[in-house]
């Protein structure tokens, strides 16, 4: 099988965050950073050039192909975050809990397991922290570190 292409790089985060233009993309990319330390309580990772992530786990698919990835991170796109959040996607408790705080979020789309948010103006910062512990929470669950 062959190895994901996006992989965990040396580039420091915090220097990503430093470079993220416009300013105001920046400066919510520090917010979040702040928001995924403070629930993970681990230091971020580059995975490939730009995905900010947070602690890490392997499995193996039916399909036999071995999967090595983050728990749980975010990239700060031009258009909109992408905040990946794969424990709502692969559990279903924590699927249904999901759909509870999405509901009082704010404005966002969704993915198979990422959250697009434009900026963080237009969300609930608290229920967001809130649906990023409830993943983490599943992850570990599912995942056992």
């Amino acid at each position: 099988m062959s190895e994901a292409k996006t992989q965990i790089t040396d580039v420091d985060p915090a220097q990503f965050i430093a470079a993220v233009e416009p300013k105001a993309k920046r400066d919510d990319a520090q917010v979040l950073d702040e928001m995924f330390r403070k629930v993970t309580g681990h230091a971020p990772q580059m995975w490939g050039p730009s995905i900010i992530g947070y602690g890490q786990y392997r499995t193996t698919y039916a399909s036999g192909r071995d999967v090595h990835w983050m728990r749980a991170g975010f990239s700060p796109r031009k258009a909109k975050h992408s905040l990946y959040l794969m424990g709502g996607y692969c559990d279903d408790i924590a699927a249904s809990r999901r759909d509870e705080l999405l509901a009082k979020l704010g404005k966002y789309k969704t993915g198979k397991s990422c959250l697009y948010i434009n900026k963080l103006a237009d969300v609930d910062l608290a229920i967001l922290e809130q649906l990023i512990a409830a993943d983490w929470e599943a992850m570990l669950r599912i995942y056992p570190e």
